[in-house]
Formats: structure tokens, sequence, C-alpha cells
């Protein structure tokens, strides 16, 4: 249950002025926000270009942050609510060779690692698609529709670790899940005070498991608004849409990742649906189904989600 401390919610217009390659308790806040607030700002792309092919960061998925939320404390949960994420330049990158966990490894052709690998897109928002056309691929023009999400979104990770922005974790991080788009209700663990929001690495568009290692990079104009639960701990981030509750667990090898978020999704049923241990175990045995988010970052992503058409 939401318990929102909300008192007069604004809406803040913040302009980012540096970024950051760490989630970390250590980095100052650059704004302070109320729950119930929303804020209205921008990222830039993985390698730290602007709207206007500016280079303004340092690789890798420099972060807009970290955002402050007034009376958040460890133990709550943040919730952030994606009200709008869209591509603000017309161009955006991505690797054009699988990684080298997406296949067989006899079948990758390692000699491709030498050549030039980065091919550049066209969004196209009118028709809300992206293309690329080369001579150097077949078949020589390739298009995706667009689905605009965020790689990155994390709060301050507990211990007081600073962690790389390649990595995911239960603070959530760079998960790389392509759900994580406009609608989406997500709650992430609060380790610090403030919680300290971190956002970036925004894709136009991408598959499941990031299988090229990276997306449709590109920058983001981005809209979100933040609530807490307070006196509420939980494992590893959950995701609600109208349809389905999530759960991402991150770790190395896959089989450990599927095990936190099956873990942590069983917890929920549990903690809010009035499920017990074999009642819960029964409805996942027969509806539950997994994403595989990303397959290439220094932990894997795997998302545990059941369809709200089965919760009481």
């Amino acid at each position: 249950m939401l318990i929102s401390i909300t008192g007069q919610a604004e809406t803040h217009h913040f302009r980012p002025s540096h970024y950051h390659n760490t989630f970390s308790f250590a980095h100052k806040p650059v704004l302070r926000i109320k729950p119930g607030d929303r804020v209205i700002t921008h990222t830039i792309d993985a390698r730290g270009f602007d709207a206007d092919s500016r280079q303004v960061g340092e690789r890798p998925n420099p972060q807009t942050g970290p955002f402050y939320i007034e009376g958040a404390e460890r133990g709550d949960v943040l919730v952030v609510d994606i009200i709008r994420i869209e591509p603000n330049r017309k161009t955006a990158w991505s690797s054009s060779l699988l990684a080298p966990y997406a296949a067989d490894p006899a079948f990758l052709r390692y000699e491709g690692e030498s050549e030039p690998s980065i091919e550049t897109w066209i969004i196209d928002k009118a028709r809300r698609v992206a293309r690329v056309e080369s001579q150097s691929i077949r078949p020589a023009k390739i298009e995706v529709p667009l689905r605009p999400m965020l790689g990155c979104i994390a709060t301050a990770p507990d211990r007081k670790e600073a962690v790389a922005t390649s990595t995911p974790g239960e603070f959530g991080g760079n998960m790389d899940y392509n759900g994580m788009v406009a609608g989406v209700r997500l709650m992430l663990p609060v380790y610090e005070p403030g919680a300290l929001l971190f956002i970036g690495d925004g894709h136009a568009g991408q598959g499941d498991g990031e299988v090229v290692g990276n997306a449709l990079e590109t920058s983001m104009d981005v809209e979100f608004q933040v609530d807490l639960i307070k006196a509420k701990e939980i494992g590893w981030p959950r995701i609600e849409t109208d349809d389905y509750i999530m759960v991402l667990g991150s770790a190395r090898p896959l089989l450990q990742a599927l095990q936190h978020a099956t873990t942590e999704l069983q917890r929920w049923l549990m903690s809010d649906y009035g499920f017990d241990e074999r009642g819960s175990s029964l409805l996942m045995g027969h509806v539950l189904e997994y994403d595989i988010a990303n397959i290439v970052d220094p932990h894997f992503t795997v998302v545990a989600k059941i369809a709200k058409s089965h919760l009481p």
C-alpha cells in the first residue's frame, strides 16, 4: 500500500550541469524534492553525449542526479512513477555484433571485435521507428519500433558502496530492462537518508537481453514523480503496471539472478496478496513468466512476473 507523506506537491524543472559514473551515497544531491513532487529533466547517452551531440559526460552510463527525497530513510521504499521518456535528438547508436555471452562461442567471429562495429540509427519520431541504413550490413536498411526506456535507475547502494554505473544490484542500477518505460511504477529499497535517486542510460529501444552489449543509445527528456512507502523493506527492485507485478533480480550466473527474482516475487505474494508458501508456489508453478533483461552487464538481470488477473 502506498503511504504518501505528500504536502503541497511541486513540479521541478532541473537542468543537469554534471553527471556521475558511480551510484554512491558520497555524491552531493543536485535537488531536494518531496514525496508527491514531479521532476522534469534530461539524461545524456551512455558515452556522455547530450541532445546537441556534445560530449558533456564520461562513459559508461553517466547519471543525472542524485535527487534527495525528503523523509526517505533506511527501511523505506522509494516509489518512482515514470511519466514520460522521449528521445531529444534525431540519432542513436548501437553495436552491430552479438556480445560474447549471447551465442555459442564457436559461432562468434572474434576477429569481428577488431572491426568497426558501431552503427548510427535515425530516430523518426513521427513514424515512431528507428532505422539504420549502411552498405556495410545486409540488408542495407533495418527498421525497428521506438520504445523509449531507461537502462539505469537506482538509489544509493547499501553498505556505503560506490558501484559503477555499468552494474545492476539490489538498489536497481544498470538493469537494462526494456519494460522500464513510461507508465510503470518502480519500487526501490532505501538504504541512505534521502534515498539518492539516479537516472540515466536512455534507450530509444532494446530487445530482450541487450544482446549486442548496448541498445539504441541516445539522450532523453524524462519526467517522473516520487513517493514513499514508510517502514516497508524490499530485497530487490519491483515494478507494477496495469497488468503485471514484476521483480528484477541481478547476479552472475544467470541462474542466481533468476533465483533472486523468483524469491522476491514469492515474498511479495506472501506479504501483500494473502498467499502462504504453498499457495504462492502453486500459483507461480503455473502462471509465472520470466523476461531476460540483460546478459551483458557485470551482473545479469532476470525479471519474474505474474499477471494481475491471477491475483486476488
